[in-house]
């Protein structure tokens, strides 16, 4: 009956698969090895093509496995599994969790159970070579955005106003309740320490237009600009123009909007503070607006400025888009425009933020010119700002512990996003999230 058994084995094989380095010699090979493995493909289950299989040799017992695991909902319960060998074998065979599967190359097989292994023999009957056979599919859905509470809470509730910058590789708090200032400081946005008072600051400062370039935080009122290193110590320097608010750190520049005879974008300079010859058209927010800052699709330095305050306490619906274009040279051109004035649908917001992420815009919190809470909602836009839309509910949705909120800080780090703090009609939150979409990272 064995006999019977490996004849079977070897008229199966003639279909299953072609040979590398065929020898025209009829002396049987001693060779048992396994050249390729791979899943046939099937258009009603897309994800087996991504499976991209390696095998390793080993003294005992082989291991063929994919290193980038197959997309998210491949099914591994119906599939055909194709090999080559090195050598025409004598026999080969799956030993599954529950039967023996002889081969022809047209099995249909369930692969979602292990272990799995193959079995070769080599043609002249003295080798047997075993490998184990791994497949792996992601288990988490690529389009999942995916949070988690980091601390949640820094410091007592209180209704003080915070900001949270990046300082060389920490996070930094700095808070006001409006007569002290107190800074926190933290490496990973978990664990946080009381860092202190800082000093150098002027009476009133709004720590919410304090603004960093990564190894220097800046603040400005009146004609002064204050600058630290340690986020405890300020230094004032004299500048110009009168400072309206800071506004953010973009194309290598610290900015500000100035009062030159009517509202003016500047940066900061060796000299102080430089015009750009970028002036607002129309109503320009001061305080408790979204920024962020990315590169084009033309690969063109970009900035935005979106809602808030204007100078007269109107909540506006604006897009102020900021870009820098290398043309003409040498120096460059800086050019604002208001994206809302084509489309005014754009509802007013004030206290959001804004980052770029997976190559779109995505906003969180703030309120409506009724005080009207955003709760989980985020907003994206997928053409740089002109257009924006609500996420999709079911894969980007902030935790339903989550409380609505605005004045929150958002900053992206090492492909995950961090939320700090933020307030409501009643308190300061002092909680830390952090989130990500599955996909980031993923090979």
């Amino acid at each position: 009956m064995r006999k019977y058994f490996y004849i079977l084995i070897a008229i199966f094989l003639v279909s299953l698969t072609g040979c590398e380095g065929a020898s025209e010699s009829s002396t049987p090979s001693s060779v048992a090895k396994l050249s390729t493995f791979y899943f046939a493909a099937n258009d009603s289950n897309p994800g087996l093509s991504t499976g991209v299989f390696t095998i390793e040799e080993r003294l005992d017992t082989g291991l063929v496995w994919n290193k980038d695991s197959m997309l998210f909902g491949t099914r591994l319960d119906s599939v055909v599994p194709r090999f080559t060998f090195a050598a025409t074998p004598s026999a080969a065979w799956l030993k599954m969790p529950d039967t023996l599967c002889v081969l022809t190359g047209y099995d249909t097989l369930d692969f979602s159970k292990g272990p799995i292994y193959l079995n070769i023999r080599s043609a002249d009957r003295s080798t047997l070579k075993t490998y184990e056979i791994r497949a792996s599919v992601h288990q988490a859905d690529p389009d999942l955005y995916t949070w988690s509470i980091l601390t949640p809470q820094i410091y007592e509730i209180d209704d003080s106003e915070q900001k949270v910058v990046e300082l060389e590789q920490s996070f930094v708090l700095i808070k006001s309740n409006g007569f002290a200032l107190r800074t926190y400081l933290s490496e990973d946005g978990s664990e946080w320490y009381d860092w202190g008072s800082p000093t150098g600051l002027p009476a009133g400062t709004n720590v919410r237009q304090i603004i960093s370039d990564g190894t220097t935080l800046y603040y400005g009122q009146g004609n002064t600009i204050y600058t630290s290193t340690d986020a405890l110590t300020w230094t004032a320097q004299t500048v110009s123009y009168p400072v309206v608010t800071m506004l953010l750190y973009w194309n290598s520049l610290v900015w500000a909007l100035v009062d030159n005879n009517g509202y003016e974008l500047a940066y900061l300079d060796n000299d102080g503070l430089a015009l750009s010859g970028m002036r607002p058209n129309g109503p320009f927010p001061i305080s408790d607006f979204g920024t962020v800052v990315f590169q084009s699709a033309s690969l063109r330095e970009r900035a935005m400025i979106i809602g808030g305050y204007s100078e007269d306490g109107e909540s506006l619906n604006t897009r102020w888009n900021l870009e820098y274009s290398v043309h003409p040279m040498p120096k460059g051109e800086y050019r604002i425009e208001e994206f809302s004035i084509d489309r005014p649908s754009f509802t007013r917001l004030t206290g959001i933020s804004v980052i770029w992420y997976n190559d779109q815009l995505l906003m969180f919190g703030g309120v409506d010119e009724k005080m009207n809470y955003f709760g989980r909602e985020i907003l994206i836009s997928n053409d740089e700002g002109l257009n924006w839309t609500k996420a999709d509910s079911t894969k980007n949705q902030l935790p339903e512990v989550y409380s609505a909120r605005q004045k929150q800080t958002a900053i992206v780090r090492d492909n995950y996003i961090y939320l700090f703090g933020g307030q409501d009609a009643n308190i300061s939150y002092s909680d830390v999230y952090r989130g990500r979409l599955n996909s980031i990272g993923w090979k």
